[in-house]
């Protein structure tokens, strides 16, 4: 497959049309699969904020000098106030914020980027990202697949990667149970999330900080002859991670 970054895209703003903007710099084809960075999606969707939007209650006030006093850094408690009025359930407040979106994303502080905002505090991750990916895939030509991507780091693992949180056109993963390896044995549980294995390829390609292209196009992939399922966060039931994590204390 080819991937390559849509070239000379501008500041998004609030009320940008991203689907004409990269309908007007790339031929697309209907089996294209367009990756678009969440940065840029809640840019369109006006979603930032400043510091002062979030006078901090007692809660957020009690995690600041919790992480203070871990840290040795100060901590505002008004972005902690942001982080816990954007999301639906805080899966441990120490040594940093653990949290779920309400679209069942888990990721530290919310999702919230402090960088690359240039005209306010905070940048928040998508309300709805498979909509606004939705909305993105509906109104480009021929209708590609749209990804909407962010950067997380992983348990167990140093560094970050691209990672898939919204979605459209395409299924989130591959399923290949049923199906047989090369010695025949039939696979018992193999399902392949395969928007966060292009996400991860995407993000070679769009690189990070202040050189960085928000969309790429991934060109000449396959989904091939296989059922597709969009379970892709897992819920508390059967997430033991996080059932563990319920019960752990941080022990400093």
């Amino acid at each position: 497959m080819e991937l390559f970054a849509v070239p000379d895209l501008p500041e998004i703003r609030e009320g940008d049309d991203l689907a004409a903007m990269i309908a007007d710099r790339v031929d697309l084809r209907e089996d294209d699969v367009v990756c678009v960075a969440s940065t840029v999606v809640s840019k369109a969707e006006g979603r930032t904020a400043d510091l002062d939007d979030f006078p901090p209650g007692p809660r957020a006030t009690e995690i600041a000098r919790n992480l203070e006093e871990i840290s040795g850094d100060e901590k505002d408690p008004r972005f902690a106030q942001a982080v816990l009025e954007n999301c639906t359930d805080v899966v441990m407040a120490e040594p940093f914020i653990l949290t779920e979106a309400p679209f069942g994303h888990v990721s530290v502080n919310a999702g919230i980027d402090r960088s690359n905002v240039p005209d306010h505090d905070l940048l928040l991750l998508p309300e709805r990202p498979s909509e606004s990916a939705g909305h993105v895939h509906e109104s480009l030509p021929e209708s590609p697949p749209v990804l909407v991507t962010d950067t997380a780091g992983r348990s167990f693992r140093h560094g970050q990667r691209a990672l898939t949180i919204g979605w459209a056109g395409m299924p989130a993963s591959r399923d290949w149970r049923g199906e047989t390896d090369r010695d025949g044995h039939e696979l018992q549980v193999t399902v392949q999330s395969v928007v966060d294995e292009l996400a991860g390829a995407a993000n070679l390609v769009s690189g990070e900080g202040d050189g960085g292209d928000p969309v790429v196009i991934v060109r000449d992939w396959e989904f091939g002859d296989h059922d597709g399922s969009d379970n892709l966060f897992r819920e508390m039931r059967g997430d033991f991670v996080r059932q563990a994590l319920r019960v752990w204390e941080f022990d400093q």
